[in-house]
Order: C-alpha cells, then sequence, then structure tokens
C-alpha cells in the first residue's frame, strides 16, 4: 500500500495531535503516568504540543493518508517546549507519581546527542490504521531529510512494542530507562549516514 504523506500546517495543529492522543492511549508509559481514561484524555493532548508543537513552527510536522497517523520531528538545535511541560506534568500527573515522572524525564536527557540532530519526540498512528505501513512511511521521510544533512537522529521509545519498528529503520537501543514502577523507555540512536 502507498502512503501519501505531506507537512502539517500550522492550522493542523488539532488533528495532529488527535491522531497522537489516539495512537498513545495503549502506550504503556503514556498509561502510567495518566491512569484514568478521563485524566489521560485531559491532560496528554497539552504533553503533546509540549514536546512536539514546535515542528509546527518548522515546517517538521508529518502526517500521512488524511490523518491517519502524525510524527512530529524537531530539527537540529530546537527542543521540546520543557517550560511547558514541566507546568503541564506539575498539574496534571498525580502527586505521588510525580518524582518518578520527573526522574524519567531527567534519565531521557542524558541520552540526547550533544551534536544537532534531528529529534521524534512523537509519532503515532490512529489505532484503526495501524499495520499498513503508515509508521514506516512518516519514518522513512524524515529519515531522508536526516541523510540530505548527514545528521543523526534521536528518539525515545515508551513502547517495546514499537522498538522493532526504529531497529529496521537503523536505530539501536542505547539503555533502558526505568524508574521506580515506571515502564522501561528506550533511548535510540540512528548515526549519521
Amino acid at each position: 500500500m502507498t502512503s501519501t504523506l505531506t507537512a502539517t500546517a500550522p492550522g493542523d495543529l488539532d488533528r495532529a495531535v488527535a491522531v497522537i492522543v489516539l495512537a498513545f492511549s495503549t502506550d504503556p508509559t503514556a498509561r502510567w503516568t495518566f491512569t484514568d481514561p478521563h485524566d489521560y484524555l485531559t491532560h496528554f493532548p497539552a504533553i503533546v504540543r509540549a514536546l512536539g508543537g514546535r515542528a509546527f513552527e518548522h515546517g517538521t510536522g508529518y502526517q500521512v493518508d488524511g490523518f491517519a497517523g502524525a510524527a512530529l520531528w524537531l530539527p537540529p538545535d530546537v527542543r521540546p517546549d520543557e517550560e511547558a511541560l514541566v507546568a503541564v506534568m506539575r498539574r496534571s500527573v498525580a502527586e505521588e507519581r510525580q518524582a518518578q515522572v520527573f526522574g524519567v524525564f531527567e534519565r531521557m536527557g542524558h541520552y540526547h546527542p550533544k551534536e544537532p540532530h534531528w529529534y521524534l519526540p512523537l509519532i503515532g498512528v490512529d489505532p484503526r490504521h495501524q499495520r499498513r505501513g503508515h509508521g514506516s512511511a512518516l519514518m522513512q521521510h524524515a529519515l531522508a531529510r536526516c541523510d540530505r544533512d548527514h545528521a543523526p537522529a534521536y528518539l525515545e521509545s515508551s513502547n517495546p512494542a514499537n522498538v522493532p519498528l526504529y531497529e529496521r529503520h537503523g536505530f539501536a537501543v542505547l539503555d533502558t530507562i526505568q524508574v521506580g514502577s515506571s515502564p522501561p523507555i528506550f533511548p535510540m540512536l540512528r548515526p549519521a549516514r
């Protein structure tokens, strides 16, 4: 099946966030953070915006087949909105879980490459459209640009089931992050080519 992939416009932010929220509705780490479905649906969209919203400022958010899936890539030297992320976490994550959640984010920060790199904070496919190659299409498109720029790419997989997909696209697991009762998270790097 051939996927139609396009860059997302700033006006597409809500649609991209919605498909990522759907895709992460069974993600082990997202649902460990927000065990209550109402809390997840209420607060996770703000986390998506804080982590990947700057992709829209740089034209590096992509969607496939009418928002069957979306990926928010941050170009070199562009970081997530950490101030917004901390604010949403402080007001939405259960107090007894906050130390562990912030511990996970602190550990994740240790693995980001020091040199300029592309960062994929979020990629997701609507569960109705999974297993049709949309995730691979979203990866290939952005990785072609990484290769043109001879830049590494970095991500954290919060779902062990997705690690093989990333490995097929040249990423390697650097380590396993686990703090307290958190599910494992896998920082992954694809070297410059």
